[in-house]
């Protein structure tokens, strides 16, 4: 299309626009909005309401009753298999409730009120700045936006973050305290990030004593092609490695392994860390729900357990993100006009369209009955500077729903694009 002559554009632009009028009367109401487990992804966790009834032995191996209160950091069995799925020792996992974000949030809201092992809480201070690789996670951006932040836009590509920019920036700037990274099948490219990009993150130089590397790994276990799964260096041991042992918080959830809403989600990272964490939680809770991470290690039992629950996830959802990628290529390959990741895990696929585009296709979407992630999203502040990413979330509609997704989409894309170069002949 960016070879077309502005006569051909425009007989291209009435095309898409009759087709899109046809589209439109169909009245249909299709969700990409959010990257959710499908029903029958929620169905293959079932068996876990069967694992405990009420004449079980609620205890752990130690004989520990877990009905009543205790165990702050979680019970012993349940930090020994989110250790394995997060690729630590036990030692360094904290087990807490159902949500890894909400981890996060009280970790930031922790460091904002008390300070990191000893430092000035950050509330204390003129300016505090976080970086931002982007496209990113917008429940990430809305955390630091909620605390006030100065949100700095760090560029990916396929190996990562820019490393250069961000040691230059970290080793130049106190007020700088930390980075949000998904380091594997990164949302919502499904980029996973270099050993070297690891290494260099692990051996940054930051200005500020308590800056933190929020190191989510939400999709640690989550492939496409489980033979072969993407690996990445652990950042707890490279940390170690570069005399940096404090520097990265991780994160990861059961949370689109099981149940979304009544997952385990665990917090891991070095001694110190991990005791100044528990000295504050001892004042925040007395213990998490400690029967269903009994619940969670009674179904998976161990990782091997997980990678074979991985698998069957895998079975349902590869089909859809295929087939979205397939009618990407087939609708806009070769026209100039987009490009999209490949991702092998993870849950989307961001597509970057001419600059200027995004809103208006997602806007076109919308009003054809496909509801998008907003455009924006994947940036700070919700405001992409170049205003050509969308992120697509394949799960949670049906096979033949994301059929009807996918044309709509591609269809928008062809009609703001036409528009676009139009302008611009």
């Amino acid at each position: 299309m960016v070879n077309m002559s502005k006569e051909e554009l425009q007989i291209a632009l009435q095309n898409f626009e009759k087709e899109y009028e046809d589209v439109k009367k169909k009245g249909m109401a299709l969700d990409m909005s959010r990257g959710k487990p499908g029903a029958d992804q929620l169905d293959i966790s079932m068996g876990m309401m069967d694992v405990l009834t009420s004449k079980d032995v609620l205890k752990d191996a130690k004989g520990t009753d877990l009905r009543n209160y205790g165990i702050l950091d979680g019970i012993a069995e349940a930090k020994n298999l989110m250790a394995d799925i997060m690729d630590v020792k036990p030692e360094n996992v904290i087990v807490y409730g159902n949500a890894s974000l909400t981890i996060m949030y009280d970790a930031i809201s922790r460091a904002y009120t008390h300070g990191i092992m000893g430092s000035t809480p950050w509330c204390k201070l003129d300016k505090v700045k976080w970086l931002c690789p982007v496209p990113g996670y917008d429940r990430h951006f809305a955390i630091t936006e909620r605390f006030g932040f100065e949100m700095i836009n760090i560029e990916m590509d396929e190996n990562g973050p820019d490393m250069d920019m961000i040691e230059k920036l970290v080793a130049e700037d106190e007020s700088i305290k930390g980075i949000w990274c998904v380091p594997k099948y990164s949302n919502p490219s499904g980029i996973v990030y270099s050993d070297e990009v690891v290494k260099r993150m692990a051996a940054l130089k930051p200005a500020a004593k308590d800056f933190r590397i929020f190191w989510d790994n939400a999709y640690c276990v989550h492939h496409l092609y489980p033979e072969k799964g993407a690996e990445i260096l652990n950042i707890l041991d490279e940390c170690e490695k570069a005399g940096n042992p404090d520097m990265v918080y991780i994160f990861a959830s059961t949370s689109k392994i099981s149940f979304p809403g009544s997952g385990v989600a665990a917090f891991a990272s070095s001694k110190n860390n991990v005791e100044d964490v528990k000295k504050q939680l001892t004042i925040q809770t007395i213990g998490y729900d400690k029967i269903n991470q009994l619940r969670h290690v009674k179904f998976f039992k161990d990782l091997d357990g997980v990678k074979a629950h991985m698998a069957k996830h895998a079975d349902i959802i590869r089909p859809k993100f295929e087939m979205v990628l397939e009618t990407l290529e087939k609708e806009l390959g070769g026209k100039g006009i987009a490009k999209w990741t490949k991702p092998a895990g993870g849950y989307f696929i961001s597509l970057t369209t001419l600059d200027g585009t995004a809103k208006e296709i997602v806007s076109l979407c919308k009003d054809a009955g496909l509801v998008l992630t907003p455009a924006g999203s994947t940036h700070p502040l919700k405001q992409d500077p170049k205003d050509n990413t969308i992120r697509i979330a394949p799960t949670y509609p049906d096979v033949e729903e994301l059929k009807e997704a996918a044309h709509v989409l591609t269809l928008c894309v062809k009609l703001a694009s036409a528009r676009k170069l139009i302008e611009t002949k």
